[in-house]
């Protein structure tokens, strides 16, 4: 067994674990952020008037 191989390997393979992970908070942040703009959207888009009443007469 070359020690300095699984070494290397090791340490490849928790770069990728690394980079992932990174990737994923900056997705989570990213829809996080997307959401939050979505809520304000629509809370400023709200007419509480608007469907209260149904014009029912034919």
């Amino acid at each position: 067994m070359d020690i300095a191989a699984l070494s290397i390997g090791l340490a490849q393979s928790n770069l990728k674990q690394a980079v992932g992970i990174s990737v994923l908070n900056m997705s989570k942040d990213q829809a996080s952020g997307d959401a939050q703009a979505l809520v304000k959207m629509l809370e400023q888009s709200v007419q509480p008037n608007l469907g209260g009443n149904i014009d029912i007469k034919a």
